[in-house]
């Protein structure tokens, strides 16, 4: 598939495409004519792609990570050395301080929200002074 039907069944930009081949994340053969041709799997990898980066992954990290994925299901293959489970352990431990962080934050919106909807409570006359 060329790069423009890539790009409208994923949703993301064909800038983002020929950036994601400028780093190694993706790969297309060349047509006689020098256009782009993407397998099928190229949809399963941008969509994979896309998930590492909304998970906080650099590009770089992605390039490493990419090939110990499995495209079409996003199963482990058997290719990922001590190294990247250092680093990939660290991303998560990144990504679990994130989302408690998010929780809380979540939370007190949620305080604030009753608070702000919650009937407003008379307060008590206080007695004449004097």
């Amino acid at each position: 598939m060329r790069i423009g039907e890539l790009a409208r069944r994923t949703g993301v930009s064909e800038r983002s495409l020929r950036y994601y081949e400028e780093q190694g994340l993706l790969t297309a053969e060349r047509t006689p004519g020098g256009h782009r041709d993407y397998s099928e799997g190229a949809v399963d990898r941008v969509v994979r792609i896309q998930e590492l980066y909304a998970a906080g992954l650099c590009s770089s990290k992605i390039a490493k990570l990419l090939p110990c994925v499995r495209d079409a299901d996003g199963g482990p293959s058997a290719t990922a050395d001590a190294r990247l489970v250092t680093d990939l352990l660290a991303e998560r431990d990144r990504i679990d301080r994130m989302i408690g962080d998010l929780q809380r934050s979540r939370a007190t919106l949620g305080e604030v929200i009753d608070a702000a909807v919650a009937p407003a409570t008379p307060r008590p006359e206080s007695p004449p002074q004097g």
